[in-house]
């Protein structure tokens, strides 16, 4: 397995790649150990050396097997990104397809640091193949040495990676290029730039040796990449740092939430919280769940009630009342999703975004289960019985029970007017699976279970079997994510705590395992302050989708699905994945005033940029900012929805 294609491109004297020997460079092939398998990887040494100096970019690119059509760059590339999906929407992401117009491309390059893993795979005719490699270089002294755990240097230059579709190849490049496009976000994009500072560089007669850990592994579907990935999870893995502890985070985060995002008037907090130095600024951002609503005052709620905190307590209970009291849509038996002055309506901050108007699965499944997970802990620590919340849940079941197709899955968008489904072909629809197998659990209740576990396999061997989960958050077109699988998730391991069938712990197994491949494995290199100033952390941290190329926060809530997985069979690669969560989650707030560029102790916002993506916020001087300068309490909500569970309870080691 030594069929690698070498080309280079060199700054300013052409567009395509051209032989080594044409940019006065050559290559030797060094040793190779291993055999390919997901416990070995083929280990291929290649020796460039420049006859001249050179400034530009190296791509090495390997074959894969003929037939295969589904490229893996865990974090920004699954399968073709839905390239054979409609590419006129209004949120754009690469899209991998042989003939198209942008967004869609044959082939895509891109800087090592928009990937959660160092590698890149193709999946077909019944292999996966591909390799893992360095994400960047670094200085030694007069050397320079691709990047591991344990090598110590000053940053050099990042790598990158690609794919194309014809010839079917997977790129290793060192320098980079973000190519046939650049996405700063889904709205913001520019073609291929010239080559420039991310170019490599070596002088003549310099040597710089490539070492790349080659795969081909049998496969029965694409759920072989995570073979792969442990492997390479294993050999990058940089731990997160150790900042303060559980009981800190959720103290500090908690109570900046009681103090600075209240809103009385509203019953609820605000979706932002801006630090004016004088003043604070809000901009409510009203829903009822997902970026507001229930998705900060349940885990408020949770948090008030290890802190026994009253105030607390009483906030989060007033904005649970309030939506339960008066969200539902009498005509469809659905809760609404946002209130503004004063009206309950489906037009949240998302609606011109949606291709149908009516109630979104994502919200009316989410803020059931939420109101459910506040009913048990009510239940549970205080010994108070919320029935009103109960029979809140169990109308909006009865109703969402009766939307599924004949596949068994859940609607995207429901009927305004009578709750019947709209629209489908989404993962988002899990939320409602998620409810209804919860109630079922905390109600004894098992009228839905047979038609329960049948949604679940139908979601399992549609999405999750072929890593491609699109269709979760509202704001990007249906594109694929890392969010929709949180819902699957929690409902798996409620239909296994009511079954205890034990095929659905491997369902579980197979869910967590996709949710890792957007979670980085090692600490990117972060440039822009204040992430690149402060020592924080991406290892541990999941990207949000391959449209909104940041870190936020929302994997840290699944902390005690983790735990429950672990509780039933033993997995080294979910306990460490859990380590990492768990350091992540308790060094992203400020643990001083102004720690990130903004705001008091406590305050987090949800946009961690740990690569080009997304670095929009300007510092004052306009220098651009690594983060949202914003206190967001639904995202302070994942991490103490995590942090509150068994996290608070336990140690990894127990």
């Amino acid at each position: 397995m030594t069929d690698f294609t070498l080309t280079a491109r060199r700054r300013g004297e052409q567009e395509e790649y051209t032989s080594l020997s044409a940019n006065f460079l050559h290559a030797q092939s060094g040793s190779s150990s291993g055999t390919g398998q997901p416990s070995a990887p083929l280990v291929q040494e290649i020796a460039i050396t420049a006859d001249e100096a050179f400034e530009g970019v190296i791509r090495i690119a390997m074959p894969v097997p003929a037939g295969a059509e589904r490229f893996f760059l865990p974090g920004f590339l699954y399968g073709t990104n839905r390239g054979q999906a409609p590419l006129v929407v209004d949120s754009k992401c690469p899209r991998l397809r042989e003939n198209g117009e942008f967004p869609a491309s044959p082939w895509w390059m891109v800087r090592s640091d928009r990937l959660s893993h160092p590698c890149a795979f193709a999946y077909g005719s019944g292999r996966l193949s591909g390799f893992a490699a360095a994400p960047y270089f670094v200085s030694c002294g007069n050397q320079r040495k691709a990047w591991q755990p344990g090598i110590r240097g000053d940053f050099d230059q990042y790598t990158g990676f690609g794919c194309s579709l014809r010839p079917g190849e997977v790129w290793y490049t060192l320098g980079y290029e973000n190519a046939p496009w650049f996405f700063l976000d889904s709205h913001q994009y520019s073609p291929r730039a010239p080559l420039g500072g991310n170019c490599f560089r070596l002088e003549r007669g310099e040597t710089v040796t490539v070492r790349l850990y080659r795969f081909d592994i049998p496969a029965e579907d694409e759920r072989a990449l995570h073979d792969a990935l442990k492997w390479v999870y294993a050999q990058y893995h940089e731990p997160p740092r150790r900042l303060v502890s559980v009981r800190e985070t959720v103290c500090e985060i908690a109570s900046a939430i009681c103090s600075d995002a209240w809103l009385p008037e509203h019953h609820t907090y605000s979706g932002f919280v801006f630090d004016r130095g004088d003043h604070f600024e809000y901009n409510p951002l009203p829903s009822i769940s997902w970026t507001n609503g229930l998705s900060a005052a349940v885990p408020m709620l949770m948090a008030s009630l290890r802190l026994k905190d009253e105030e607390m307590r009483r906030q989060a209970l007033e904005c649970i009342e309030d939506i339960v009291g008066h969200s539902v849509n009498d005509r469809s038996g659905l809760p609404y999703m946002v209130r503004q002055d004063g009206q309950w309506s489906n037009r949240g901050w998302w609606y011109d975004r949606q291709h149908t108007p009516g109630h979104a699965a994502y919200l009316v499944g989410q803020s059931v289960y939420l109101i459910l997970k506040a009913y048990e802990w009510e239940k549970r620590e205080c010994g108070i019985n919320h029935d009103g919340w109960l029979a809140f849940a169990e109308r909006v079941i009865a109703r969402t029970e009766q939307s599924r197709n004949s596949d068994g899955e859940y609607p995207y968008i429901l009927s305004e007017k009578t709750g019947a489904g709209l629209e489908y072909d989404s993962f988002s629809g899990a939320w409602c699976m998620a409810a209804a197998a919860y109630y079922s659990l905390l109600a004894g209740d098992r009228t839905y279970l047979n038609a329960l576990m049948r949604s679940e396999e139908w979601y399992h061997d549609a999405y999750i079997r072929h890593q491609e989960c699109y269709g979760g958050p509202l704001d990007i077109d249906k594109n694929i994510d890392s969010e929709g699988i949180l819902a699957y998730i929690r409902g798996v391991r409620c239909l296994h705590e009511i079954t205890g069938k034990e095929y659905l712990l491997d369902h579980l197994r197979d869910a967590l395992y996709y949710e890792y491949t957007f979670k980085f494995c090692y600490n990117s290199p972060i440039k822009v302050p204040p992430l690149g100033t402060t020592g924080w952390s991406s290892c541990g941290g999941s990207i949000t989708s391959v449209t909104n190329p940041h870190i936020h926060p929302m994997s840290s809530s699944i902390m005690d699905e983790m735990f429950y997985f672990l509780s039933k069979r033993e997995d080294a690669y979910i306990r460490s994945r859990l380590e990492d969560t768990l350091l992540w989650s308790c060094q992203c707030h400020n643990t001083v005033d102004g720690e990130y560029g903004y705001g008091r102790k406590g305050w987090m916002s949800e946009r961690f940029c740990h690569s080009e993506g997304l670095v929009k916020e300007k510092y004052p001087d306009g220098t651009p900012a690594s983060t949202w300068f914003a206190l967001m309490p639904w995202a302070c909500g994942s991490i103490l929805e995590g942090l509150t569970g068994e996290m608070w309870t336990r140690t990894l080691g127990g």
